[in-house]
C-alpha cells in the first residue's frame, strides 16, 4: 500500500492508537478514512480496519463483507495479497454468527489463495489463522453447527431469509477458485496425539521439539506438501532421541500412519 495515501496515513494512525489501547480515537480514524475514500480500492482498505472495531457480529460481517466486495471491484493486482487476510475474516465473522459450514468455506477459500500473501511474519499468520479456522469448522467438529433453520435475515439486510442467496457467493467463489482434490484435514485421531505431545512439550518448556514441529503443526492446510513438512518435522524430533522413551514410541507411531504418508 502507498504509505502517502490519505486514506493509508489515518489508518496507520489509528493502528498506532490501537496499540496504545486508545480504541474509540481509533475508531474514528478508521471511519475518517472510510468518509475520505476515493475508490473501491482506498474504501476496501479502511472498511477492514472499521470491521474490527465493530459491537456485534452482524456488524463484523457486514464491514468483512463490505471489505470484500470492494475488493473484488478494485480486481487487479493492487488487492491480490489481500484475499487470504479478506477470506479469513469471513470465515471469523461467520463464527460469530454461527454459520459454521459457511465458515468453512471461506477458510477454504483462504487456504487456496494463502499463496498470494506476502512472506514473512504476515504470510505466516495467515497460514496459522487459515489451518486453525480449518480445524475449527471442519465437519464433525464439536463446535459445527446445522445450517439448515438458520436465517441471518438481520446480516444480509433482506425481508426473507436468503441463506441459499447468501451461501451462492461462497459457492462460486469455491468454483472459480478450483478445488484441490489432495486437500484434506488431518486425520482426527492424528491431531488428537498431535496435541497431547505438543502440550506435554509445552508443559516442560521443551523449545527444541516445539520450534521443529509448531509451524508445520500450526501451517497444516491439508495439501501433500503440508502433510510431508509435518511427517518430516516429526521425523526430526524422533531421530533425535532426546525425547523420554514413550514420546519416541509415539512419535514413531505417528509417523508410520497412513494420515502422514
Amino acid at each position: 500500500m502507498d504509505p502517502e495515501l490519505p486514506v493509508v496515513r489515518l489508518c496507520v494512525e489509528g493502528m498506532r492508537a490501537e496499540a496504545e489501547g486508545r480504541s474509540e480515537r481509533a475508531l474514528g480514524l478508521f471511519q475518517q478514512a472510510w468518509d475520505l475514500a476515493a475508490d473501491d480500492y482506498e474504501a476496501c482498505i479502511a472498511a477492514h480496519y472499521l470491521a474490527r472495531h465493530q459491537n456485534s457480529p452482524e456488524a463484523v460481517f457486514r464491514w468483512n463483507q463490505e471489505c470484500l466486495d470492494r475488493a473484488d471491484r478494485v480486481g487487479d493486482e493492487r488487492v491480490d495479497g489481500f484475499y487470504p487476510s479478506l477470506y479469513v475474516n469471513m470465515g471469523h465473522a461467520c463464527q460469530r454468527l454461527g454459520r459454521t459450514a459457511r465458515a468453512h468455506a471461506y477458510f477454504t477459500l483462504a487456504a487456496s489463495r494463502v499463496g498470494d500473501a506476502p512472506e514473512g511474519q504476515y504470510g505466516d499468520w495467515n497460514r496459522f489463522a487459515i489451518a486453525e479456522g480449518l480445524r475449527a469448522t471442519a465437519p464433525g467438529c464439536d463446535g459445527d453447527i446445522c445450517e439448515v433453520n438458520v436465517c441471518d435475515v438481520d446480516v444480509c439486510d433482506v425481508d426473507v431469509c436468503d441463506m441459499d442467496v447468501c451461501d451462492m457467493d461462497v459457492c462460486e467463489r469455491e468454483s472459480e477458485a478450483g478445488g484441490d482434490p489432495a486437500r484434506r484435514n488431518l486425520d482426527g485421531e492424528v491431531d488428537g496425539r498431535v496435541r497431547a505431545l505438543l502440550a506435554r512439550w509445552c508443559a516442560r518448556a521443551d523449545l527444541k521439539a516445539l520450534g521443529l514441529t509448531l509451524p508445520a503443526y500450526l501451517g497444516y492446510l491439508g495439501t501433500d506438501e503440508d502433510r510431508v513438512r509435518l511427517r518430516a518435522a516429526l521425523h526430526r524430533v524422533h531421530a533425535a532421541r532426546w525425547l523420554p522413551e514413550d514420546e519416541q514410541t509415539e512419535l514413531g507411531a505417528l509417523t508410520a500412519t497412513a494420515a502422514l504418508r
